[in-house]
């Protein structure tokens, strides 16, 4: 009798997907946290550490955009790679 090894594998796009919008929110948040004047060492940061990403609605929107595309790309690759181990 042989045992069958049930390998469960990691939805990758999946993945990609729930870390683009968790990290959208997030950017909206500190984008409304900065406005409000909290949390200005963390905007600072995120000003350096993203291309478009400002106190201004553009701003807010174009880093929301920016946070969601690399936490897509940074998650699926993640996800591949876990998939390729299992």
């Amino acid at each position: 009798m042989t045992k069958t090894k049930n390998i469960q594998r990691l939805n990758a796009l999946a993945l990609g997907y729930a870390a683009a919008i968790v990290s959208a929110i997030g950017m909206l948040l500190l984008g409304i946290f900065g406005n409000l004047g909290t949390y200005t060492f963390a905007v600072e940061q995120m000003m350096k550490w993203h291309m478009f990403f400002s106190l201004s609605i553009g701003g807010i929107i174009a880093g929301m955009i920016e946070a969601a595309v690399w936490g897509f790309i940074i998650a699926f690759i993640f996800g591949w790679i876990y998939n390729k181990f299992n």
